[in-house]
């Protein structure tokens, strides 16, 4: 089977192998202390522009303890995070933030994204309630870059959300699970050192992006970075063997220094995947086939017959199933990804043209 379900289903950068082949003998410091993770961060924070110059590297085992670690140490007891209904702390993470005792408020979303205007009335209505000490105080608005549906906010949106998080005092925290792809999507308008300008906190995704495992999270907010380690260790997040997250960091944002034409791998690598949705984009709309919802990264929604489905399953295509549209469609998402062979592309392109 070709798997086209998820951007994670297989190991790693052969240039990762190969580093950690190198230097299977080697001995590190152990929790994250060690050279490697000192080399990703220094890179990171070039990579960042001047307003990630003091910013706080630390490597987390993936998406979901990065985003509880990050909420935990944020939010008091009587505080509460906004985000998308299809927002990933809201739709997949089995409650981990309401396992914490901190609510999360769910603006209803089309795209996957957060409508300003509309988080603008949410802020508006809780400071206008008179009653408002029986409610939870927002003070955190969670972004996925891209979002669950592929999404990106532009650079005005994004500028928008953060102004209405410094108008009323809260942190905004950008996942950045699949940051690679969104980044190098041809439409974007958003720069990493945007993301250092405009958010708390994020995090480059390791997991999605060529890293076996490891997402590097960047807390920009002093405030944030206080205590922070000992939220990680607390929230099992502080890796006797971390030195294995900042080897993998460090290989795959080597070269490609600020200004150069040259990209670290992680940029050329989620370019070329995107490019790859792309096309695969074009191939479905030659055959008519309706999208869910317009993507333009690495992840693909299309709306399928069960014929059709059934068809791509026979040649040998993986997908994952979404949500049924009617009684004989369904949502389903193609994921390309920093491993997607150019030979397996012609194939499904090839038996999309049969469809």
């Amino acid at each position: 089977m070709i798997r086209w379900n998820n951007d994670y289903n297989h190991t790693a950068h052969p240039a990762i192998l190969q580093a950690l082949a190198e230097c299977g003998q080697e001995g590190f410091d152990g929790y994250g202390q060690d050279r490697w993770c000192r080399e990703a961060a220094d890179r990171i924070r070039q990579l960042l522009g001047p307003d990630g110059r003091d910013a706080d590297v630390q490597f987390l085992s993936g998406g979901t303890q990065s985003n509880l670690t990050v909420i935990t140490a944020a939010l008091r007891p009587v505080e509460s995070v906004i985000c998308a209904a299809s927002g990933h702390i809201h739709a997949h993470e089995t409650g981990s933030i309401e396992a914490t005792g901190h609510k999360v408020l769910a603006l209803p979303s089309d795209d996957g994204k957060i409508d300003p205007a509309l988080l603008e009335r949410e802020l508006e209505r809780f400071y206008a309630d008179p009653a408002q000490e029986h409610l939870t105080i927002p003070k955190l608005v969670y972004l996925s870059f891209p979002s669950e549906f592929g999404t990106l906010y532009s650079l005005a949106e994004l500028e928008e959300i953060h102004g209405l998080c410094r108008k009323y005092g809260l942190y905004l925290f950008l996942d950045g699970a699949r940051l690679g792809y969104g980044l190098t999507a041809p439409t974007n308008d958003v720069t990493l050192a945007d993301i250092a300008r405009l958010t708390d906190v994020f995090y480059l995704g390791g997991t999605k992006c060529g890293a076996m495992i490891g997402e590097a999270v960047v807390l920009l907010n002093r405030q944030l970075q206080r205590d922070f380690r000992f939220y990680m260790k607390q929230r099992g997040a502080v890796l006797a063997k971390g030195w294995l997250m900042g080897l993998q960091f460090a290989v795959l944002l080597r070269g490609g220094a600020p200004g150069t034409k040259e990209e670290p791998l992680y940029f050329s690598e989620t370019r070329r995947a995107a490019e790859y949705a792309m096309t695969l984009r074009d191939a479905f709309r030659t055959k008519g086939i309706p999208f869910f919802v317009e993507s333009p990264t690495n992840q693909q929604f299309v709306v399928l017959s069960d014929d059709q489905l059934q068809s791509l399953e026979d040649a040998g295509h993986l997908v994952e199933y979404m949500d049924r549209t009617d009684e004989t469609h369904r949502c389903v998402r193609f994921c390309t990804s920093w491993s997607t062979r150019p030979e397996d592309l012609e194939k499904l392109l090839a038996d999309i043209a049969q469809l």
